[in-house]
């Protein structure tokens, strides 16, 4: 890790955070650990798969955003899967279909995510999702992650990085934009929330190349519990 790309504490910040704020998918539940059902459906297929899932469900979100077609996250799930498998000429059942999309409600946390967020006394943590209620519910309920708030795209309607998802979290939170940290291994959403106001912790755990939006996120690191050293 560059020096510039250090851990940082929390206090360090020039005005100390009140509230941090995660995205979910890919952040703290790794979306490939869908692949073990995908290989038991698929085999040999399982990585290609979720890679497109995955890519086509991210792109699916930014297109009907310019679109101004906003649909819940599961129906753009389901659309991105059926992509997929169109795509790798993969034979997609309706079980198949629900069984896959089940995943998502059960996605399992990176390995330091339960006690990295159980060590973050003294700040209001909160999700902001694209998820739809009808995943993020049960998946949170899943992962018994304790959290103050879980917010969704879905009362807006738009997708990230529109700045009016962002400005989700200090209203429900009632903390002010400046003392809010936010937290995203999507480079792209990392971005979004710097654009919007928020102190960013990017976290890189690829160690891909900054994205060239015009801004660079507060720190970056490889885990979410660098951000506490």
């Amino acid at each position: 890790m560059s020096p510039d790309a250090l851990p940082l504490r929390l206090e360090a910040l020039p005005l100390r955070l009140e509230a941090l704020v995660f995205d979910a998918y890919g952040t703290l539940f790794d979306v490939h650990s869908v692949m073990r059902r995908c290989e038991a459906f698929f085999p040999g297929r399982h990585v290609a798969l979720s890679q497109l899932w995955r890519s086509k469900q991210l792109e699916y979100t930014w297109l009907r955003s310019l679109m101004r077609r906003y649909a819940p996250f599961s129906t753009v799930t389901r659309e991105a899967l059926a992509h997929a498998c169109e795509a790798l000429r993969l034979e997609l059942t309706v079980e198949r279909m629900e069984a896959l999309m089940a995943e998502y409600n059960m996605l399992s946390t990176f390995p330091e995510v339960p006690k990295a967020l159980g060590s973050l006394g003294g700040v209001k943590k909160a999700i902001l999702s694209n998820g739809s209620p009808d995943m993020l519910e049960p998946l949170v309920a899943h992962s018994g992650l304790e959290l103050d708030a879980v917010i969704s795209v879905d009362e807006v309607k738009v997708f990230k990085p529109a700045p009016q998802v962002y400005e989700l979290a200090p209203k429900k939170l009632g903390v002010a934009k400046e003392k809010i940290g936010f937290v995203s291994s999507n480079c792209w959403d990392a971005l979004g929330a710097k654009s919007f106001g928020f102190a960013v912790f990017w976290i890189n755990r690829a160690r891909a190349p900054l994205e060239r939006l015009g801004f660079t996120p507060d720190r970056v690191v490889e885990r979410l519990d660098e951000i506490l050293l």
